[in-house]
């Protein structure tokens, strides 16, 4: 059996990171040893108990630099009690704290080509981590689309070889798998760039979260309690919360435009409910191939740490129950109510850095719902004026992608701060 390598997992504590371990366990020596966790400062005793169960020697922590010291001796003093409560010893020689923590951490375990890389960090900040997984030649199982919405360009360069990146979202993990069931040697997943292609178009299936089938004036008012409830994934609050206004979806037309090499007029967004069907391809000689399993993330995430080969999940994932009655929905998509799609849209055709100025407002509008200062209906709306108001670069460094993100912020920011005092953004 070929060596799986090692692993540095990102963001450990989070659903992702969490649910990744729980599919380690059951992959057993077939899956990568974890060689190193990183994760933020918000659950320090869970990041303290994995290390520990572990025994993994390379910790990172993401935290502010004026907080690098407290956190530190936070995590140590957690590590000391997980110790003692499981009876094992701290196997951590090296904790990494700071804002690149994540990002030094893939630097300090000298990561080869035999190795990989799972970025299940949520938001822009995971794009330094992505970079440094591809530099490193490491594989990169990516569940964290910003860093490919934010910095596309700077992720093409920054690839090693092709087919380096496997998608772990569970909607570009079921492209790249119908794929495999014609010809697409293009993108950032394909082994070959030889630019051939059987594909038609994409279908991107979206569940429609919790306010499916509302128009624009039933959601005047909504709450974070009624966004955080959704009916079918169970994922992070800012994820979540970005399935409630669609533009998760509309993130996710950008990341698989950027993966696959298609077109965005040729990716079609399309309402799913029941999120059995994750995604869709239409080939030219009219055949549609769809990847159908019940939604459970860790079956993208075991693909994405032994890609190509399937793992036996046997007792973790159930497959579909095909003795009993079902039915499938489709429904395409309410551009009125849920208008984020279409402004993805409009940001991947603007500039280089619209995706990435629309990603950062969407997180400051999201952040200040979630903190009870915003209406929901304000979110897009705020994200869609900063949009409008960016001039765009057509060839960006990573310096002024990451200016145009801070400009952005800041104006997202000044308008969400109007819209508190003003009623409109």
């Amino acid at each position: 059996m070929k060596d799986p390598g090692r692993l540095v997992l990102l963001g450990s504590t989070g659903s992702i990171g969490t649910q990744a371990l729980e599919v380690l366990a059951r992959l057993g020596d077939r899956a990568p040893a974890p060689a190193a966790l990183a994760a933020g400062s918000g659950r320090l005793a869970l990041l303290a108990e994995q290390a520990v169960r572990l025994g993994v020697p390379l910790v990172a922590v993401s935290a502010p630099d004026e907080r690098a010291g407290a956190v530190e001796a936070g995590l140590r003093r957690a590590l000391a009690a997980a110790s003692q409560r499981l009876g094992r010893p701290d196997p951590v020689t090296t904790a990494l704290v700071g804002p690149r923590a994540a990002t030094q951490v893939i630097e300090a375990a000298a990561l080869g080509e035999g190795d990989t890389v799972l970025n299940g960090i949520t938001g822009s900040v995971g794009l330094g981590p992505t970079l440094a997984a591809l530099r490193s030649g490491a594989r990169l199982a990516l569940a964290n689309k910003e860093s490919l919405v934010v910095g596309g360009a700077l992720v093409r360069a920054a690839l090693r070889r092709p087919g380096q990146v496997v998608p772990v979202d569970s909607e570009h993990s079921a492209i790249a798998q119908a794929l495999a069931s014609g010809r697409h040697e293009k993108g950032l997943t394909s082994p070959v760039l030889s630019g051939r292609s059987e594909v038609r178009r994409l279908i991107l299936t979206a569940s429609g979260g919790p306010f499916r089938g509302r128009s624009r004036q039933e959601l005047v008012g909504v709450g974070a309690d009624a966004a955080l409830a959704h009916p079918t994934w169970a994922m992070g609050p800012v994820v979540t919360i970005n399935s409630s206004t669609l533009i998760n979806k509309g993130l996710e037309l950008i990341e698989a435009h950027l993966l696959f090499d298609v077109d965005p007029a040729d990716i079609e967004v399309v309402v799913h409910p029941q999120s059995v069907i994750h995604s869709m391809v239409e080939f030219r000689d009219g055949a549609t191939i769809a990847q159908a399993s019940p939604p459970d993330m860790r079956l993208p995430i075991a693909l994405g740490l032994t890609w190509p080969q399937r793992p036996d999940l046997s007792g973790l994932v159930a497959p579909n129950d095909w003795s009993a009655p079902l039915a499938w929905d489709f429904e395409p998509l309410d551009d009125e109510a849920f208008p984020a799609v279409a402004l993805a849209r409009h940001a991947v055709a603007a500039s280089a850095t619209h995706p990435a100025v629309l990603n950062a407002a969407n997180e400051q509008a999201v952040a200040a719902f979630l903190a009870g200062g915003l209406e929901w209906l304000d979110i897009v709306d705020i994200s869609a004026r900063v949009l409008q108001e960016h001039e765009g670069l057509a060839a960006p460094g990573l310096e002024e992608v990451l200016e145009a993100e801070q400009w952005a912020r800041a104006r997202a920011e000044e308008l969400i701060a109007r819209t508190r005092t003003q009623g409109a953004p």
